[in-house]
């Protein structure tokens, strides 16, 4: 009877060890909440300060004071070819629990919480890395394509309706489970929050103004270009909910900023505002950034198929790295052609405009 017994347990405890461990990044952390978190506030996203950074959702945190607002921002990847998958606060067992992000090669479940900016609940169509080097969706993201040459432009639909719940499950949560392929994400290698998202985490709940009994759910601070920063250029403020509605582009319709391709226009001075385009103007436009987006994607299909094509023969790693340079090259050169083919497009409107208010030109 005690042999017997004894394999008993070593079966079970056998079982137990089978078990296959959760990813440390999905562990959910922290006390169980009762009251459910905030609404997400509705705003525009920062431009991004450079190449290479990569936008991080706002979230609502929980600390001693009760929720407060963690402002979304453009942060740097802890190395080439991560990417973020926000967290999300789940219902389970009476009370809200949070679930935290993490950085992976590929972005897995967040609770189909919409959180715009290119997660739309499911996955991440914001941007991708290719060769070491990150790719923006300019349809989903504010980026200047002056500074930021490694850009696409792909429509993201979105056919359902869209809310700013924060959470997952429970009374009026969002009704969304892993998919198996997200599920197979949660056992890759994940690096928890960088040195500089603890940072703006840290400056976000030191500063009461972010508390959602002070704001109300409509922080002050809502977004910033870079991490901690929360005054002067780059700070985007919460707006009223009413924008609260799909722009078919997996971000919060901005209906008090021009969009030019993803581009934003509002970054203009207001002097620069009260002088729009005229409709010819605005056709002018957007045939040259069809053309360029037209060039620059044949161009980056001629470049992959040349990769390719080295790659079946397996070619030597000096070819590989002159190819690269060669096709990096090229990159260059294009854009620095479409570069002032904008800018002397410009330069005819001013000088049109000018003339069609009667003012000289120089």
């Amino acid at each position: 009877m005690r042999i017997l017994r004894f394999l008993l347990l070593f079966v079970v405890a056998a079982e137990i060890l089978a078990i296959p461990a959760p990813s440390q990044a999905q562990i959910a952390v922290g006390v169980s909440i009762r009251m459910d978190p905030p609404a997400l506030p509705v705003y525009a996203q920062p431009i991004c300060p450079g190449p290479g950074y990569m936008w991080v959702p706002g979230y609502w945190a929980y600390g001693p004071d009760g929720y407060f607002w963690v402002p979304g921002t453009w942060v740097l990847a802890p190395e080439p070819g991560l990417l973020w998958t926000p967290g999300y606060w789940g219902f389970a067992e009476g009370g809200y629990v949070w679930h935290a992000g993490y950085w992976g090669p590929h972005v897995g479940f967040y609770g189909g919480i919409y959180y715009g900016f290119g997660y739309t609940g499911v996955g991440f169509v914001g941007g991708y890395w290719r060769g070491g080097n990150y790719y923006y969706n300019r349809s989903v993201t504010n980026v200047n394509v002056t500074v930021i040459h490694n850009t696409y432009n792909t429509t993201v639909v979105n056919n359902t309706t869209i809310n700013r719940v924060s959470f997952n499950g429970g009374a009026g949560g969002i009704n969304a489970r892993p998919t198996h392929e997200e599920l197979a994400f949660e056992h890759e290698r994940h690096v928890a929050m960088t040195a500089e998202q603890n940072h703006h985490f840290e400056a976000a709940r030191g500063d009461r103004r972010f508390l959602a009994s002070a704001n109300h759910g409509r922080p002050e601070v809502a977004a910033s270009a870079r991490s901690g920063e929360f005054r002067g250029r780059g700070v985007e403020h919460a707006r009223e909910a009413k924008m609260d509605r799909p722009d078919n582009r997996g971000g919060f319709n901005r209906p008090d900023r021009g969009r030019d391709n993803g581009r934003f226009r509002d970054e203009r001075p207001p002097s620069a505002q009260n002088s729009r385009l005229d409709e010819k103007h605005q056709r002018g436009t957007d045939r040259i950034e069809r053309q360029q987006d037209s060039e620059r994607q044949k161009l980056q299909r001629r470049h992959d198929q040349e990769r390719d094509r080295f790659s079946h023969q397996n070619a030597s790693q000096q070819r590989q790295d002159q190819l690269q340079r060669r096709q990096q090259q090229q990159m260059d050169q294009m854009n620095r052609r479409h570069e002032q083919q904008s800018q002397k497009f410009q330069e005819r409107q001013q000088r049109e405009n000018q003339r069609r208010e009667g003012k000289p030109h120089k």
